[in-house]
């Protein structure tokens, strides 16, 4: 008896998570940093999508259904029925998220290169700065890390993030927001992160936010959007 083919049996994200609509951009999140980030720009772009809430609990990103869209095991991730071409286009990494919606709308991402480069520049100081630090930070102060009696480790990280809060402050000066006037995909990375040191994290006051007017007026600039709150929640 000869054995099936090897792609009948490999497993697909929809075997889990079956979409409802499936004509609809698939996102595949947690409402974390990360993942809101994804959610807030579908929900300032408009397009239309469908969530699927996973679970950490259950180790839902371990499944072989969800390796199938990233084999990295993290969220977020979509699947876009009307990607390039009209292909389906499957993608993770957040950042790389927001720039592929923010082309496919021409939204929330210039146009003109040098603008687009620089808005690009403050997204990967997210993805490669304030993302992981705080991260850290969030470990070793609200987490498994206060087990530790050895409070260097909490406070390199703490020391790393108020350093990056003060990268943000000084940028920030004389600007609504982190291109200027003008509202974008590195907003929508940078500010999640710093509501969740300040908020879940609880760590305002070991990383001296009151020190920072600047972070503080624009996030809660941030907050105030209607398209953040929404997103903020989802998937719920």
């Amino acid at each position: 008896m000869s054995a099936a083919p090897d792609h009948q049996a490999r497993p697909r994200i929809s075997d889990r998570w079956p979409a409802r609509h499936p004509e609809r951009l698939q996102l595949y999140s947690l409402p974390t940093p990360n993942g809101v980030k994804v959610s807030i720009m579908l929900e300032e772009t408009g397009l239309a999508y469908e969530p699927h809430l996973l679970s950490f609990a259950s180790q839902d990103q371990l499944t072989p259904e969800f390796l199938s869209l990233n084999p990295n095991n993290k969220i977020p991730a979509i699947v876009d029925p009307d990607g390039p071409g009209g292909q389906p286009l499957a993608l993770f990494e957040s950042g790389a998220i927001l720039i592929y919606l923010a082309e496919k709308t021409g939204q929330l991402l210039p146009r003109e290169a040098a603008a687009r480069y620089q808005t690009i520049q403050w997204l990967m100081f997210q993805m490669g700065g304030v993302g992981p630090m705080f991260g850290q930070l969030g470990f070793f102060h609200k987490f498994a890390g206060k087990d530790f009696e050895d409070k260097r480790p909490r406070d390199r990280y703490a020391a790393e993030s108020r350093r990056l809060l003060a990268v943000l402050n000084q940028h920030l000066a004389g600007r609504a927001w982190m291109m200027g006037a003008d509202y974008s995909i590195a907003d929508i990375a940078i500010f999640p992160w710093v509501n969740n040191l300040i908020d879940f994290y609880a760590a305002g006051e070991l990383v001296g936010f009151a020190d920072f007017p600047e972070v503080q007026r624009v996030l809660s600039a941030f907050l105030a959007r209607p398209a953040v709150q929404r997103g903020l929640k989802i998937p719920a």
